[in-house]
């Protein structure tokens, strides 16, 4: 390699530099998920279920999806069961998108946006928001990490 012309030293940097960008949105976007479902377990699940609230199932937490196409929709019912999160599929979504491609990360269960916002006298638990706000410092900490990881 020391050999190596100045134009193929170039050309493996950039390189380098492009799967690093790749890398830092899908980790960055993963990252944003698992903080996600944290801030939603201790705004949430991790207090005292209020008298009026039915059995905790997990389903709000577990109604996390990942979509290239739109923003998922509070649409789905409690299912009335315990339900586990599972994130293989929001990782194939990310890790199957690539730069300048959109991932949209929302909720599915119906009554997420009343949890967020409050309702029926109990306070807002704003965990999308607070994560939301968080994004520049993920990508900035994702990015930091990547260009050690690769010498950058």
């Amino acid at each position: 390699m020391a050999n190596q012309t100045f134009s193929a030293t170039i050309e493996a940097w950039t390189k380098k530099v492009k799967n690093a960008e790749k890398i830092i949105f899908q980790r960055a976007a993963q990252r944003l998920a698992h903080e996600l479902t944290d801030e939603v377990t201790r705004l949430v699940y991790n207090l005292p279920p209020a008298p009026t609230y039915p059995k905790r199932t997990g389903f709000l937490k577990a109604s996390l999806v990942a979509s290239n196409k739109e923003m998922p929709r509070l649409s789905l019912d409690n299912p009335g069961r315990d339900v586990e999160m599972d994130f293989g599929p929001i990782e194939l979504v990310i890790n199957g998108t690539d730069i300048g491609q959109t991932i949209f990360l929302g909720y599915t269960s119906r009554y997420g946006g009343y949890v967020h916002a409050g309702a029926n006298g109990q306070p807002p638990k704003p965990w999308v928001s607070l994560v939301a706000q968080r994004w520049q410092q993920i990508v900035s900490e994702v990015a930091a990490e990547v260009r050690k990881e690769e010498g950058l």
